[in-house]
């Protein structure tokens, strides 16, 4: 018979961005023999389960009781009977102890879960080992929303609980605008073909983002705006042009001003 492999479960239901940062520790358990449990709240599914399908995905519903963030996910992962339970969230309001730990308070959020889970921090760039990509369905929906032939920048405004209204009267007029909005596609995956064809990239920080920075996709024009305090903000490990929010609603400085 084959050797049984340690089973680890990941505690991370939510949100997309969260979960592909986490994507890596992932992979790094995966590595060394593991066989990884992920519950994640089912409307989530169809981002992971063609792109990433070593790991085994556990549907959960989301209830307004807040059970799909923790005691759920550890109800699932013990009835899988997983060897080990990792819990990724820095901060949670019915688990105080989290915000205990000594590199609570002099980490970003993203640093917190790879020393959590006792992950070198520079495994997060190592996205791309953990996906396979649907090239057809990246294509598919390159030929659907781009013209042939035409130049197009890529936009991605908004995020879960966010939205920015840059100024983008310096972008050449003829260029096309493409907005990365949900319902368009299954998966955040599926957008990669069309972001690493356009001539700029402007997003906030998003899943979108995070998925861009840790593929460490070659764009010579990438634009990001903030949204939260700098212990819910990623560590950014490629070149973006950072613009500014001062008041948290509009990203007043010009794009290529």
């Amino acid at each position: 018979m084959p050797e049984q492999k340690n089973r680890l479960g990941l505690i991370q239901s939510r949100g997309i961005g969260d979960i592909v940062i986490a994507l890596p520790i992932a992979k790094h358990y995966a590595d060394q023999g593991y066989q990884i449990y992920w519950p994640i709240c089912q409307e989530f599914m169809s981002n992971f389960q063609d792109h990433v399908p070593w790991i085994k995905w556990i549907p959960i519903p989301t209830d307004s009781q807040g059970e799909f963030f923790y005691n759920e996910p550890m109800k699932r992962l013990k009835n899988f009977k997983c060897d080990e339970i990792i819990c990724l969230y820095q901060a949670l309001s019915n688990k105080p102890e989290f915000a205990q730990a000594p590199w609570f308070q002099l980490q970003h959020f993203d640093e917190y879960k790879y020393t959590r889970a006792e992950v070198p921090f520079l495994e997060k760039w190592q996205l791309s080992k953990c996906i396979t990509r649907q090239l057809d369905q990246e294509q598919s929906l390159k030929q659907r929303l781009t013209k042939e032939g035409q130049s197009y920048y890529v936009t991605h405004f908004e995020g879960s609980d966010f939205r920015a209204e840059p100024d983008l009267t310096h972008i050449p007029s003829d260029w096309q605008r493409i907005d990365i909005c949900a319902g368009i596609t299954g998966s955040v995956f599926d957008w990669i073909t069309i972001i690493e064809g356009a001539e700029a990239l402007i997003c906030v920080d998003s899943c979108i983002a995070c998925m861009v920075d840790q593929l460490q996709l070659n764009i010579e024009n990438k634009y990001w705006i903030p949204r939260s305090h700098i212990h819910l903000t990623p560590v950014l490990g490629t070149t973006w042009t950072v613009l500014a929010a001062p008041d948290n609603s509009k990203a007043a400085q010009k794009i290529f001003g």
